[in-house]
């Protein structure tokens, strides 16, 4: 969003009749249009929530994520690269963030020590950055997937710039975020009802990874638009190749480039751009803001299914029409791996999850369905019937079954 100051915040890259009366506020009119239409039941924003020309950085959070609270509707977060440029560290953004209402942002879940089974009082193992955490999609209550995870969600943080003086650029996901996500992919997987194939996932970044560059070489399995570099770090450090080897995850999104929206098959992992989201930040004049929906069906012909059947994505244009564009499958059970390309017919049934991704900042915001709940408030509706918190490994919230609204 790269929210700024509000009213007094300029727009930018628009054309000049609409740049004299734009501000923050558009990029607020846009995402509460966004709600209304998609009803989400998580929104997920992927980093520069706010710009560094923040006057005061927790008033504009309040401002900024004032939409998603408004309409009761749990969100997470992590951080871009200019989230601390404002007027407050980076380690306190992130807390103030797991403090706001309906917000289910951690700063670390679970620790490396509960993941090795070390006793962290002694010597604690560190991961870097903040804001690694995962969160879990059980089945509705009552159904027989009600104690199974249907779908894992993984947070990373990718840091902002470069630490080390001979490599310019930005920072890159660290060996022990690496060997983080290893140990919890790992677990779950034992975790899962088949531990021979392992519960879908998707994971969010900011800063794309090298190989968000690479997908591009086959231009036949990917969809979308790419109008600006891949600006990754220019230090791959292997967390692609930790994907492949685990095998759950079926797309990562990442924020940072506004204007890339593509979305991209490489090895049967998407690699996924939002497009850009807010007003204040970079753009291109004629290029409509947009986010990225990402919908996890969790019911088959038989009713709610023990396992995920699909995934699909598409995005939605800040537009008279609010037109969507760009259906493209992300995973499909019934497939031996993830396919490319548009599904037809007609939408999935009401049991799934919406995945919004919003671009926000340098980088994308993602409004998106699920899981776990640190308040006792049922999918963006009414109470949670069961809730488990400050349990490593198993923070849960059910989906509503009868929500027959979704599309």
């Amino acid at each position: 969003m790269h929210y700024a100051n509000g009213e007094k915040t300029p727009c930018r890259d628009l054309v000049a009749k609409e740049l004299r009366r734009c501000s923050d506020q558009n990029t607020t009119l846009f995402i509460q249009r966004l709600l209304s239409s998609e009803k989400p039941d998580l929104v997920v924003f992927t980093g520069d929530n706010i710009d560094f020309d923040s006057k005061n950085a927790t008033k504009s959070m309040d401002e900024a994520f004032q939409p998603v609270i408004a309409a009761k509707i749990p969100w997470a977060a992590i951080l871009g690269n200019h989230d601390h440029e404002s007027s407050i560290p980076r380690e306190d953004v992130m807390k103030y963030l797991t403090q706001m209402d309906y917000s289910l942002s951690q700063i670390l879940n679970p620790s490396m020590g509960s993941l090795l089974g070390q006793d962290e009082s002694q010597m604690p193992v560190q991961v870097n950055g903040v804001g690694n955490y995962y969160l879990q999609v059980f089945g509705p209550s009552g159904s027989e997937s009600e104690n199974t995870s249907l779908l894992n969600l993984y947070f990373l943080d990718t840091g902002e710039y470069s630490k080390v003086p001979s490599v310019g650029g930005y920072d890159w996901i660290r060996a022990n975020q690496l060997l983080w996500y290893q140990l919890l992919a790992a677990k779950l997987r034992g975790s899962a009802p088949e531990a021979s194939t392992p519960t879908p996932a998707l994971a969010y970044i900011h800063i794309p990874i090298p190989e968000y560059e690479s997908v591009l070489k086959d231009p036949s399995k990917v969809l979308g638009e790419k109008h600006e570099a891949v600006l990754s770090p220019s230090i791959n450090s292997g967390f692609f190749t930790a994907l492949l080897q685990a095998g759950d995850v079926k797309a990562t999104f990442a924020g940072h480039d506004h204007t890339n929206d593509y979305c991209g098959d490489l090895l049967g992992i998407h690699l996924c751009y939002g497009g850009g989201t807010g007003y204040h930040a970079y753009g291109k004049v004629g290029w409509s803001r947009r986010a990225r929906v990402v919908q996890a069906s969790l019911k088959n012909k038989k009713g709610v299914a023990k396992a995920t059947p699909d995934i699909l994505t598409w995005k939605k244009l800040d537009d008279a029409r609010m037109s969507k564009i760009d259906l493209q499958t992300l995973y499909d059970a019934s497939a031996k791996r993830g396919i490319f390309g548009a599904k037809g017919g007609p939408m999935m049934s009401p049991i799934l999850l919406i995945l919004l991704t919003l671009v926000i900042t340098t980088c994308s915001s993602c409004l998106f369905n699920s899981l776990y709940a640190k308040c006792r408030r049922k999918v963006g509706v009414d109470e949670y019937s069961r809730v488990t918190e400050d349990i490593p490994l198993e923070n849960t919230y059910p989906i509503d079954s009868d929500n027959s609204d979704d599309d």
